[in-house]
């Protein structure tokens, strides 16, 4: 593998960033660790919400949106990490102007009650302590509990959008004890001795993502519309495409060489082979570091500039 160094950008170079103005002109100052936080970035990964701006459905997916809409049922996307699965919920809230997606990222320990709300036990046990030291009677629980997507979007006054991020990170029961709650969209707080549950018209569009890590329970795949998305050539080219106005400094064939480079990439044995995420990333790179690797890119895989942002396993690297 080659090494290239990053470079600062000379002045010409940055104001043709800015100015959106074509050239080549080779760098001269090197950079330092401190410059490099310096330079003008493309910014083309931005946050789920402003990314729906750029988001192209790809084939069968409207009509599974559509499947999910007309029954109610959650809509499960299954993909390898960067297909897209994520950024379908903030899609379809764009174009239905439903406001923010209420976002609920899965982790190794979450349990289905966690989508509802969460009790602060420890502040509430604290507070409560000290309360009693004062002679005075324990705070009210009801301070202590945080609302979670599903019960926001159960007290909203329009439909919301719920997503369900990354489900198969869970514990094997968190799906399973899932279905009861999103059946009939109601739960209780035992901290208060109370019961919710919402209305039909409250009923959210749930969106539930999964990288298929390992199998979801068959009961809960019952209940759900189903899509899988796929990473094709098109998908790439079309958020080159969506982007292309923030490469300012790349001409259209040197895009085309730099997604070949990336085609070919995915098609290696890789354990990891770069996702559409990891794809603009290094697109970026090189908008922003133009005029300090050598062009053409070079034909040998290992030798293209800033390989780090597109292979993420070691073994892949020395593959290469």
């Amino acid at each position: 593998m080659s090494d290239y160094q990053f470079l600062m950008l000379p002045t010409a170079i940055k104001q043709r960033v800015e100015t959106g103005e074509s050239g080549n002109e080779a760098p001269q100052t090197p950079t330092t660790n401190e410059n490099l936080a310096r330079r003008p970035l493309t910014q083309t990964l931005e946050s789920f919400a402003q990314n729906a701006n750029y988001f192209i459905p790809p084939p069968g997916l409207t009509q599974a949106i559509n499947a999910a809409i007309a029954t109610g049922l959650p809509l499960l996307l299954s993909g390898e990490p960067g297909s897209g699965k994520t950024q379908v919920a903030y899609y379809v809230a764009q174009q239905l102007q439903l406001g923010n997606v209420l976002h609920f990222q899965v982790k190794s320990d979450s349990a289905a009650r966690d989508l509802f709300y969460n009790f602060d036990q420890l502040r509430y046990f604290q507070d409560s302590q000290f309360a009693s030291a004062q002679g005075k009677a324990p705070p009210n629980k009801a301070v202590y509990l945080e609302p979670r997507p599903l019960w926001q979007a159960m007290g909203a006054k329009q439909v919301r959008i719920v997503l369900i991020d990354e489900i198969d990170k869970a514990p094997r029961d968190f799906a399973n004890d899932l279905l009861y709650e999103l059946d009939r969209m109601e739960f209780h707080i035992p901290e208060l001795g109370k019961h919710f549950n919402a209305t039909p018209q409250q009923r959210p569009l749930v969106f539930i993502t999964t990288n298929s890590e390992r199998r979801l329970p068959d009961p809960f795949l019952r209940r759900c519309i189903y899509h899988p998305l796929q990473l094709s050539e098109e998908n790439f080219r079309q958020a080159l495409q969506a982007r292309r106005q923030a490469y300012t400094q790349l001409d259209d064939e040197l895009i085309d060489n730099a997604l070949s480079k990336v085609l070919r990439l995915r098609k290696q044995d890789l354990m990891k082979p770069p996702s559409l995420t990891e794809c603009l990333v290094w697109f970026d790179l090189l908008n922003i570091a133009h005029g300090t690797y050598p062009l053409p890119l070079p034909e040998r895989l290992a030798d293209l500039p800033f390989l780090g942002a597109l292979l993420k396993d070691q073994s892949d690297i020395e593959a290469m």
